[in-house]
């Protein structure tokens, strides 16, 4: 991944929102599974805009624009669920940034 790519990723994660959405995403995705409630904030595999409302104590809205700079940075995949948008971490922007480091 080139470090443009990577500036992006870290200038998504600078807003302490983003980053504790981005944690919430990623600790979520590492240490629960399919069913497993974990502070009343894990639904499924993935998260979705509500419950991370609901989590940090931000309107959707705001939450909404974390989402899309996660998303265009490339840390985090979007999908539809019906009405909610669920999110997952993008495994390769992961590898990067360990490679990055390692």
């Amino acid at each position: 991944m080139k470090l443009s790519n990577l500036a992006k990723i870290f200038k998504a994660l600078s807003s302490e929102q983003r980053l504790a959405i981005f944690q919430m995403i990623y600790l979520h995705q590492k240490h629960c599974g399919n069913k497993t409630i974990h502070n009343g904030c894990c639904l499924g595999m993935e998260k979705s805009f509500t419950h991370a409302c609901h989590c940090l104590k931000i309107s959707r809205s705001t939450v909404s624009h974390h989402f899309k700079e996660l998303v265009g940075s490339g840390l985090i995949n979007r999908a539809k669920q019906g009405q909610s948008n669920v999110c997952s971490i993008n495994e390769e922007a992961m590898k990067a940034i360990k490679d990055l480091f390692g």
